[in-house]
């Protein structure tokens, strides 16, 4: 191998530029509509996660999908696709007093993410994938468990 293909060579799983800017473009275009009341994604409820970058300390916004767990709770799942969790699911679980969430019509709200397991997770994954059985598609075809992570408002 040259060093010109080892220097462009990446991971396995890992996105290339063009697709990281899509990516970029698509959530930035999808932020405006949450923040203007509009918080539908192929008919799921969508909500900007706010995280804080495990590495550079740079504050970064996400739009999730997300699904109700009682009153004032949120569960949202890190599928991202690929062999590895998504960005956003690792800068939460570094910074977790540093999250909050905004949903269509209301004000941030600090939020404490709790990474499901065990009977919990299993009841949450039902009700998930009873709502969106797209989520079980992706989960077959990936060879990591995705993590359910509950929201809940400090």
């Amino acid at each position: 191998m040259t060093q010109n293909q080892q220097v462009g060579k990446r991971k396995p799983g890992t996105p290339g530029a063009l697709s990281r800017w899509m990516q970029q473009k698509m959530n930035a275009r999808m932020n405006r509509k949450i923040r203007r009341g509009h918080g539908k994604f192929m008919k799921m409820d969508v909500l900007i996660l706010n995280t804080v970058g495990r590495r550079s300390g740079q504050p970064r916004e996400t739009p999730v999908a997300w699904f109700g767990d009682g009153e004032d709770a949120w569960l949202i799942v890190a599928s991202g696709g690929g062999s590895r969790h998504p960005d956003w699911h690792v800068n939460l679980m570094a910074h977790p007093d540093r999250a909050s969430v905004e949903l269509p019509g209301r004000d941030t709200v600090p939020v404490t993410p709790y990474v499901l397991d065990g009977a919990e997770r299993e009841r949450a994954w039902k009700s998930i994938t009873a709502a969106q059985p797209r989520y079980e598609k992706y989960q077959n075809n990936s060879d990591r468990e995705y993590p359910v992570v509950r929201l809940t408002p400090r």
